[in-house]
């Protein structure tokens, strides 16, 4: 799944204690964790995989696949997020 969408929390929630490490930045996750739910059912943590779409670079950030602390720009990302809101949701009118 997709980078920080909860995977690690609902496991978590299911198991009802921490049994996955969650944080929220994307790599938390660094590898394949099984986590035996029941006798009959195990669950299978995993790092976050966002696939080249050949998007511009500023939509990695916006997928999670980057954390905002290690962008090189900030402002591409920012700018994107601009461009899909409707002018009067951002100035507040």
């Amino acid at each position: 799944g997709y980078p920080n969408v909860g995977k690690s929390s609902l496991i978590n929630s299911l198991k009802r204690s921490r049994v996955c490490g969650v944080g929220a930045t994307p790599g938390v996750t660094r590898c394949l964790q099984a986590v035996q739910l029941d006798r009959h059912i195990q669950l299978l943590d995993c790092p976050g995989v966002v696939l080249d779409s050949g998007d511009p670079p500023a939509a990695a950030p916006l997928r999670g696949a980057l954390a905002p602390q290690r962008l090189r720009d900030p402002l591409s990302p920012a700018v994107a997020i601009l461009r899909r809101c409707p002018p009067q949701q951002v100035c507040g009118d």
